[in-house]
């Protein structure tokens, strides 16, 4: 996907390094934009291969509302492990365990799982239960029934909460907008830190999946996904391997296949989703701060 190599290749040019709450340091920009029209394509990254798989279950764990880690990890879906191990590896309780050996505690004995799988009150929460209003349910009524209104949002940032969660929301707040003719349904996405090699690939094709959700749901076409951020980072340890991207062309971006329609957006399940015609090039490895 050209866009996201170009942010890339502009971080890199015109970023400043900076040190950073994990200690790892950053090249950094503050301020930027770019949009994608999903008729063209589902914007899935071509210049390595990309785990839809945990994309999608991290999804659609969040619109069930969980904020725990054990429903991914029963899935080996591992974006969430590292919060909650370390946060365990302050605790009394520690024994010397490994982050696998923790996971596979989350995994085998829910009781455990309950205790220290736990996130605090993050994306599912607030999404489903933001001081009590429901906002994924709310906004799925409004784009059915005022499609025009100009307060289609969710929002994951919520300051009384925010010191609570294992993780703040870097996709903060999205906002929907239907076209002037009705058909088209778009979304823009104000993500306040960005991970440009890491985090950023798996945010693009998470919320371009939630678009088509709400598109299929309330009876739209999918309109264009734009991508606003706040500081766009490339890892000092990322640098290499976002270089080998940039030495990449990019292929032709895959389809996303929505193969069964539902009433509401919390109906949609795994097998409702089908990637195809997806060529990327091989995986490149890196490391999580955290």
């Amino acid at each position: 996907m050209k866009q996201y190599l170009d942010l890339c290749k502009h971080i890199l040019e015109n970023g400043q390094v900076k040190k950073d709450r994990t200690g790892t340091g950053t090249i950094s920009y503050f301020g930027e934009q770019f949009r994608c029209d999903l008729k063209d394509g589902f914007p899935l990254l071509t210049t390595k291969k990309v785990f839809y798989k945990g994309i999608l279950g991290e999804l659609l764990w969040i619109i069930s509302g969980s904020t725990n880690i054990r429903p991914l990890v029963l899935q080996n879906i591992r974006i969430w492990n590292e919060w909650p191990y370390k946060a365990y590896t302050e605790c009394p309780e520690y024994q010397g365990e490994t982050q696998d050996e923790f996971i596979q505690k989350i995994k085998d004995d829910e009781e455990f799982a309950l205790k220290y799988g736990e996130l605090g009150p993050v994306y599912g929460k607030q999404w489903r239960d933001f001081f009590g209003v429901d906002q994924l349910l709310k906004l799925e009524k409004d784009l059915k029934e005022n499609p025009f209104s100009r307060r289609h949002i969710i929002c994951a940032w919520n300051p009384a909460l925010v010191d609570k969660m294992a993780l703040p929301p870097c996709h903060a707040f999205v906002q929907f907008y239907v076209s002037g003719d009705g058909k088209r349904l778009s979304c823009q996405l104000y993500q306040r830190s960005a991970d440009i090699f890491l985090g950023v690939p798996f945010n693009i094709a998470s919320y371009a999946t939630l678009l088509a959700i709400m598109a299929d749901t309330c009876g739209y076409e999918v309109g264009e996904f734009v991508h606003t951020f706040g500081d766009a980072h490339i890892y000092l340890d990322h640098v290499e391997q976002i270089k080998l991207q940039l030495s990449r062309e990019p292929r032709k971006l895959p389809k996303l296949v929505i193969k069964n329609h539902h009433d509401s957006v919390v109906d949609y399940k795994f097998e409702d989703f089908e990637i195809v015609d997806y060529d990327p090039y091989p995986a490149i490895k890196g490391k999580v701060s955290v």
